[in-house]
């Protein structure tokens, strides 16, 4: 009985690790959104650390979460670190490169797992309004997250945060 249980559980693994092989090595996530507001004033509350607390959407998950900031108060090389709970984990951003209508942001998860990302936000002006697109792609290691993608994927784990971020953006740049 214990053989034939161990069996199926060694052949569940071995199946999941196979399975995990097939998954793609990167990811990419993409969410956006129309914000009536100018391409600056919204440019300004990404491109400032500083202001990541109106409206990011891991900013108040953890309350005494430590956060430091380095570089320009703003701008191509502001650095932000944070560490708290398990809900933010540990990791670094860094602002790499603006240009009128897009920012690129160095993103280092190193607690709970280890990855290295890229987020962009890119604005597109509409009339009066802008759409704000937030992408994020990197690469996925095999564990934890080619072996995850066998059960979910990327863009269900981070697109509802992508999505209340947006909103929480929108908020913020709408109203004074």
């Amino acid at each position: 009985m214990f053989k034939a249980i161990g069996l199926i559980v060694v052949l569940a693994v071995a199946a999941i690790l196979l399975l995990a092989l097939t998954k793609p090595s990167s990811f990419r996530v993409e969410r956006s959104t129309t914000i009536a507001a100018p391409p600056e004033k919204i440019a300004a509350l990404i491109n400032d650390f500083h202001q990541w607390n109106a409206w990011s959407p891991w900013a108040h998950l953890d309350p005494i979460m430590k956060t430091t900031y380095s570089g320009p108060s703003s701008g191509v090389g502001s650095v932000y670190e944070w560490e708290g709970n398990s809900k933010v984990g540990k990791g670094r951003m860094e602002i790499l490169a603006i240009e009128p209508t897009k920012t690129t942001i160095k993103l280092d998860f190193l607690k709970p797992f280890e990855n290295h990302n890229t987020a962009d936000f890119v604005l597109e002006p509409e009339g009066s309004t802008t759409r704000v697109n937030w992408i994020m792609n990197g690469p996925l290691r095999f564990f934890p997250g080619r072996v995850m993608s066998v059960f979910t994927s990327m863009d269900k784990v981070i697109g509802p945060d992508f999505d209340k971020g947006l909103a929480n953006l929108k908020a913020a740049a709408e109203h004074p």
